[in-house]
């Protein structure tokens, strides 16, 4: 079946934005187009003009301030994020999690922006990012405006952006020293398919006390999450296997997963038990002074 709309190639931010403002809910942004192609040929979306926002200079940055605030542009692909040196130093995660997204040929030209603003309960970036405190730089008419990542899903498919908004920057604040993050993914077949379950854990080790906890889920209800409650089962108390137990707990209690073609609701609480407590061990196992207390209790 022919796909049948308007193509429209703005070259500046200003003038997407103009397009936006125009043609309202009936235009899409198309970015990278893994997302929304998929969803255009699977009858989810029909939109009739497609605002291809490809061609804009500086989109597609990937730069580092001198506070240690990492920003990725809207059109920095998946792979670029991936590789970047830097990101693999600073922000490790979130590297990690970008290595576990498609295949090499996904990967090159899908975006860190289309995965969140795709909003789907699964986006594999949405829970490291949201862990490391993630904000969503958005442009519209009216001018620019900053979202908390914590805020920007609004339910499955839909985020905060209005019809005439477009994300063009996330920004993502230095790691606190000495903290490390992890993500890990629960899928069928691997990177190839969509999580069953995501979590992520950043935390940091004081004097034998968890620090700095933030951990997130991804597939486990209709929009990512933070699992609040069990990062306060961690913060402030002395890193010990019940403990873990009892933080793994709180994740599977306080997630809202469905049923679907890819797993049950159990099956899907149960492993937000399980990887929560193994990304909690990673992350602190990557911890010089809490190495030999994980690895005990692996």
């Amino acid at each position: 079946m022919a796909l049948r709309f308007d193509y429209l190639e703005p070259r500046t931010v200003q003038e997407a934005i103009a397009l936006l403002s125009r043609y309202g809910g009936t235009a899409k942004v198309i970015a990278g187009g893994t997302d929304l192609l998929n969803a255009i040929r699977s009858k989810l979306l029909a939109p009739e003009h497609v605002v291809d926002i490809g061609s804009i200079p500086g989109l597609d940055s990937l730069t580092y301030d001198d506070h240690g605030t990492l920003s990725i542009g809207a059109l920095a692909t998946l792979r670029a994020v991936e590789t970047s040196p830097q990101v693999k130093k600073y922000h490790t995660v979130i590297s990690q999690a970008a290595g576990q997204i498609g295949s090499v040929a996904i990967r090159n030209v899908g975006t860190i922006a289309g995965n969140l603003c795709h909003a789907s309960p699964a986006a594999d970036m949405a829970p490291s990012l949201l862990a490391l405190g993630a904000k969503a730089k958005i442009v519209g008419p009216a001018g620019e405006r900053t979202v908390a990542l914590d805020d920007f899903f609004a339910g499955p498919g839909r985020t905060v952006l209005a019809s005439d908004e477009m994300l063009v920057e996330i920004q993502v604040p230095a790691m606190p020293p000495q903290t490390n993050a992890v993500y890990l993914k629960h899928a069928i077949r691997g990177a190839a398919d969509l999580s069953i379950v995501g979590v992520a854990v950043m935390a940091s080790l004081e004097n034998g006390c968890c620090r700095n906890v933030r951990i997130a889920l991804g597939a486990a209800a209709p929009t990512p999450m933070r699992a609040q409650s069990s990062e306060s089962v961690l913060e402030g108390k002395k890193l010990d296997h019940s403990l873990i137990e009892n933080a793994g707990r709180a994740a599977s209690d306080e997630c809202r997963p469905i049923t679907d073609v890819r797993a049950s609701a159990d099956y899907r609480r149960e492993m937000v038990g399980v990887l929560t407590r193994w990304a909690i061990k990673r992350a602190f196992g990557e911890n010089e002074q809490a190495s030999n207390v994980a690895t005990a209790m692996m």
